[in-house]
């Protein structure tokens, strides 16, 4: 079973988006990402998408 983040809904603080903007810079998946931040990866996806990030895909 996936694991299940206790977070609904909670607003970006400027620390998770510094934190977002190293690892995604860093080359990390999306997963990665989600996990470190304790966010879903539809959360991380939608916050990079308004900061103009790109989020490296795995292969």
């Amino acid at each position: 079973m996936a694991e299940r983040f206790e977070r609904h809904r909670q607003p970006w603080t400027a620390a998770e988006i510094q934190k977002l903007h190293t690892l995604a810079k860093k080359g990390m998946a999306l997963k990665a990402i989600a996990k470190a931040l304790t966010r879903s990866e539809e959360s991380v996806k939608d916050r990079a998408k308004a900061d103009n990030l790109s989020i490296a895909k795995l292969r």
